[in-house]
């Protein structure tokens, strides 16, 4: 069994009794000895950090530690560093006002920009903090008096809060090196939008997804789910008292996390925009949600006809219907919803919408129109289309002129609510948007799946992208969110990799994949053909042995991730995906069986060869779970790919002739 560096940390720490590494042990002899500090290692952060720096050794932090609470610091970011310093190994913590470079204790200090404690202990730990709005500095150093020196600040309380999420990361691996960082996001708006066809989220979904965001340091979440009937077609009315007491709780639960919570609605399909009951009912709905606490709103526009009006009001004030009359509508209704929340909520307020012309950045009379509503108010825009195949910096330029302002990336990944996606769970990496693209977009939020959990593989890209599209990285955030899943478990991560890898592909609404599918599975298999073809006799077993080895892997994934992944959500949503994947194991392990026994010369492959097609046929006939993806489809994985290779082996050795395709008998 792999074991990751974090457990070994954690082993040793056990077996040390909680002991620091780098702390005084004892010979045989019962003498005392200086054990040296473990060398450093630059850690894993994610997001990827604006600057990180390692700056000695592995600190000595003992095993009690002062708090020093350095202003107004909220219960969520003390829970956190709490945790994180218990993982260290520190498991008596006292609270303080005071930090004191001569205490024989380690010093934990947070606080936000302009507490002199922090301040004090940043510079004696060698920080630096920043003013970025939503930034923050954390530090470390080997103090005096053989004490650590921990600095967590913030530029604000989201910033201290993001600071305390990266060092819940640096915590897991049980050690802490002496290092700095400063960091802050490079757009103002990241996170998901929840505005996706068929079953909505469950509350437990949700809740787990608010966490997840706030881990990763997302700040906005939009409720939109298209099938609330109380959000598009009974806008008017207020929800009934248990949705109200579940959307009261996550409204909660995302300011616990640093989110926030963004309610939409969608009136266009029945809105008067001239009516004043319906301007008052708009308000009313929101008003509701401000009283609770929720202070950003969402107008959707998208997927409503422009060709016609709800009232003949509309057409006396904005003239024939059409897409220019339209623009200067919902322009109009912006801004009046937007003067209304300034005026109730103030400066905090904040709208968003996405407009009826959502995708392409074509200059249009609809997209002028639209240019009239209030700066301040942001704009969405899905890129060149529904589901882009791409985004460029050129792009997100042209969307700016024709929308007049920066627009909101609404990014169609990894939404899978369309007839290309069916049966497929989309977990390839968050690929094809340029960096840089930060000059010139506002923000990121991701459409998810139906399956939330499963939707975190591609959100941690979106997430990691939105807050340093400059140093991000697809394969290594990808291999941070199989991690994080397996629960640092070596194995349990290959086993998820290659559910990710076969489920890699990424379609369009048009026929070409913007992302290839199970493309380190292809160069494997491609791997064996080559070798069958054109190799000589040693090649050709070389690649049996790594095909066999690779059917037994994949045999093997399934039990691993049922075993070792503790996360019920992803395991439920996902059940049909593995239940696929270990017949298509099976029948990948009859076929390497049936081309070593054809290589043999052995008439049992042709057996072997048909119990791979059954096995293959089995796959194919699983369905995905009733009720939640929409469309409803069998189940698809690795397609293209390993079904063909397993399709197409008998034909690589013809044991009557005893040839081997592409190669002379003589061989």
């Amino acid at each position: 069994m792999t074991v990751m560096v974090g457990q070994v940390m954690r082993i040793v720490r056990g077996l040390l009794g909680g002991a620091a590494l780098g702390a005084v042990g004892m010979t045989a002899a019962g003498a005392a000895t200086v054990v040296s500090p473990a060398p450093a290692t630059l850690p894993q952060v994610m997001p990827a950090p604006v600057a990180m720096e390692l700056k000695g050794d592995t600190l000595q932090a003992g095993t009690s530690a002062r708090l020093v609470l350095a202003g107004d610091v909220d219960k969520e970011t003390q829970r956190i560093v709490r945790e994180s310093l218990a993982k260290l190994g520190i498991t008596r913590v006292r609270t303080s006002g005071r930090f004191s470079i001569d205490s024989g204790e380690t010093q934990v200090v947070l606080g936000t920009a302009g507490e002199r404690q922090l301040e004090r202990a940043l510079t004696a730990a060698g920080g630096t903090m920043t003013d970025k709005r939503e930034g923050y500095a954390l530090a470390t150093a080997q103090g005096p008096k053989a004490m650590a020196i921990i600095a967590l600040g913030g530029a604000d309380a989201d910033g201290l809060y993001y600071a305390a999420q990266t060092f819940s990361q640096l915590a897991a691996r049980g050690t802490l090196p002496a290092l700095s960082i400063t960091d802050y996001p490079a757009m103002a708006v990241r996170g998901t939008i929840e505005g996706f066809y068929g079953a909505p989220w469950s509350f437990r979904d949700r809740l787990a997804h608010l966490a997840f965001l706030g881990q990763l340091k997302a700040n906005t979440y939009i409720y939109s789910p298209k099938d609330d009937p109380y959000a598009r077609d009974k806008w008017r009315e207020a929800y009934p008292a248990d949705q109200r007491a579940d959307l009261r709780a996550l409204i909660e639960a995302a300011g616990t996390s640093h989110v926030r919570f963004t309610y939409a609605i969608s009136p266009g399909l029945s809105i008067c925009y001239t009516n004043p009951d319906d301007i008052e009912a708009l308000e009313r709905k929101f008003e509701s949600f401000a009283k609770e606490g929720v202070r950003a709103f969402y107008i959707a526009y998208d997927d409503i006809p422009y060709d016609k009006w709800n009232c003949e009001g509309d057409k006396a004030r904005f003239g024939e219907p059409g897409a220019e009359a339209a623009g200067k509508a919902q322009a109009w209704l912006t801004n009046t919803i937007f003067a209304w929340e300034k005026a109730h909520i103030g400066k905090d307020a904040e709208l968003m919408i996405v407009p009826t012309e959502y995708y392409d950045a074509k200059e249009s009379p609809y997209k002028t129109a639209l240019q009239a509503v209030d700066p301040g108010v942001f704009v969405q825009w899905t890129g060149t289309d529904v589901v882009p195949p791409s985004i460029a910096q050129r792009d997100a330029k042209a969307a700016m002129k024709a929308f007049g302002r920066k627009t909101l990336l609404w990014d169609n990944y990894p939404v899978n609510d369309y007839g290309e996606s069916t049966g497929r769970l989309l977990m390839a990496p968050y690929r094809e948007r340029e960096a840089g693209l930060s000059e010139d977009l506002s923000g990121i939020l991701a459409n998810p799946m139906n399956q939330e959990a499963a939707s975190r593989v591609a959100v941690t890209g979106s997430a990691a992208f939105s807050w340093n599209d400059r140093d991000y990285d697809p394969e290594a955030t990808s291999l941070f969110a199989a991690r994080r899943l397996a629960n640092d478990d070596g194995e349990a991560t290959l086993a998820l990799l290659m559910l990710f890898d076969l489920e890699n592909l990424a379609p369009t609404f048009g026929s070409q994949p913007w992302q290839p599918q199970a493309p380190a599975l292809k160069t494997e298999l491609d791997w064996v053909r080559d070798a069958l073809a054109v190799g000589d006799a040693a090649t050709r077993a070389q690649a049996q042995v790594r095909l066999a080895a690779l059917a037994q892997r994949m045999a093997a994934a399934p039990g691993l991730i049922r075993a070792k992944v503790t996360d019920a959500g992803f395991l439920e949503e996902t059940a049909p995906w593995l239940e696929a994947m270990a017949l298509w194991a099976k029948a990948l392990q009859e076929t390497s069986a049936g081309l070593d026994a054809a290589l043999a010369r052995d008439p049992s492959a042709s057996v072997h060869f048909a119990q791979a097609r059954l096995a293959s046929s089995d796959a194919a006939a699983i369905q995905t779970l009733p009720g939640t993806t929409r469309p409803q489809g069998a189940i698809r994985l690795g397609d293209g790919v390993l079904d063909r290779f397993i399709a197409d082996a008998p034909k690589f050795v013809y044991v009557a002739g005893m040839r081997v395709a592409g190669t002379n008998a003589a061989n």
